[in-house]
């Protein structure tokens, strides 16, 4: 079976490749950083505790050097270590300063900013309600409730983890054994892009993570009414056992553990979406409706 990988994506490991790049690039950075803040290489190597000749070398892009050196660095020149190793691009001016504008505000602050953000620069609200997209952990109804609403609505339904198989080629277990889980990540950002692109309207279930890689899962609240499709963990585990799955009952008290600890880690970024629906200990049939009744009242 042939595998097509995302461009510039090829063995997990390329030290003569991506890997010296990155230390190319984070050289650079360190260089131009230290020129914005008017600092000498010595002034630098005194306040960091790093030396003039292992500094040279970095900012040649020649030091591998560890992330508590870079710390070091960081907090020497008085900027976040986060600036330092991202990868990408410079950020543009005004991008740098909104994120400072917006780090001073509170969490209810920031959650108005951008409902204004949104209401100010999204292009067509209309559009966007017409994909519906359904997020939540495995186990929360998202395939069965999807493809009843798709066909009460007339709308195509899509479910995305076969869109990325498409797109790739191969299944989702042999991305992750063979690419890993970036390579995957990139391939469920290809399947949502495609997707809005190719239908105005649609039902689409989405994979339990989507929302933890932080620009597909804002793609898809600019381009999708998002629904949560919730339910209690216990009901999770039992539904992903009734479809086959038995993995789970190996070891059925840490299995709970992992996927109360899943769900608590997401339950802030699930209530991003549009609306809730909580199927815990309702039939499909009263979610169905449930759903049907939240869409035409939004």
């Amino acid at each position: 079976m042939a595998h097509s990988l995302p461009e510039g994506h090829g063995n997990r490991r390329d030290p003569n490749g991506s890997e010296a790049d990155y230390l190319r690039t984070l050289g650079e950075r360190v260089r131009e950083t230290r020129a914005r803040r008017g600092m000498t290489r010595k002034i630098l190597a005194r306040d960091s505790g790093i030396s003039e000749r292992y500094l040279a070398q970095l900012e040649g892009g020649q030091g591998n050097i560890s992330i508590i050196l870079l710390r070091q660095l960081a907090h020497a020149m008085g900027v976040p270590l986060v600036d330092l190793v991202r990868e990408g691009p410079e950020r543009p001016v005004e991008l740098t300063l909104l994120l400072q504008f917006l780090g001073r505000l509170s969490p209810k602050e920031l959650t108005h900013a951008r409902q204004l953000l949104i209401r100010e620069l999204r292009p067509d609200e209309s559009r966007r309600r017409s994909r519906i997209a359904l997020i939540g952990l495995r186990g929360a109804g998202k395939s069965t409730l999807g493809a009843i609403l798709a066909e009460q609505l007339g709308y195509p339904f899509v479910e995305l983890d076969r869109e990325i198989e498409r797109e790739s080629g191969t299944t989702l277990s042999e991305i992750f054994a063979l690419y890993g889980q970036s390579a995957y990540r990139r391939y469920e950002r290809r399947a949502l892009e495609a997707t809005i692109e190719g239908h105005e309207r649609a039902v689409i279930a989405t994979g339990g993570s989507i929302v933890s890689e932080p620009a597909t899962f804002d793609l898809m609240l600019s381009a999708c009414f998002t629904v949560w499709i919730k339910a209690q963990p216990e009901e999770h585990m039992s539904r992903v056992v009734a479809q086959g799955d038995y993995r789970p009952m190996a070891d059925n008290e840490e299995a709970m553990e992992d996927l109360r600890r899943i769900l608590a880690g997401r339950v802030g970024l699930y209530r991003k979406a549009d609306a809730v629906v909580d199927t815990s200990g309702k039939t499909v049939e009263q979610s169905v409706a449930e759903l049907t009744g939240l869409l035409e009242r939004a």
